[in-house]
């Protein structure tokens, strides 16, 4: 499975949207709480040039947010980025 890092916030509902799509295809992340450290989200937008949470990257590919992952799932282009 590919690497996957997701960048959250406390209170976010679009973050537990996307976690909870990809608990649903068993998929294993690393997610980065931006509200836990400073400094964690000036790191996230200058690595992804957006303000907002959540953020996903598989691999190399950054998907963007929920919308943009859920549109993947909706078009069956997700499984394949997921796929080891």
């Amino acid at each position: 499975m590919s690497n996957i890092i997701i960048y959250t916030s406390n209170l976010c509902p679009y973050c537990i949207m996307a976690k909870r799509l990809l608990d649903k295809k068993s998929a294993v992340y690393s997610e980065i709480n931006v509200d836990s450290e400073p400094g964690l989200r000036q790191e996230m937008m200058l690595k992804t040039k957006r303000r907002t949470v959540p953020q996903i990257y598989i691999g190399d590919f950054h998907v963007g947010g929920f919308d943009d992952l859920y549109v993947l799932e909706q078009q069956s282009r997700l499984d394949p980025l997921l796929a080891p």
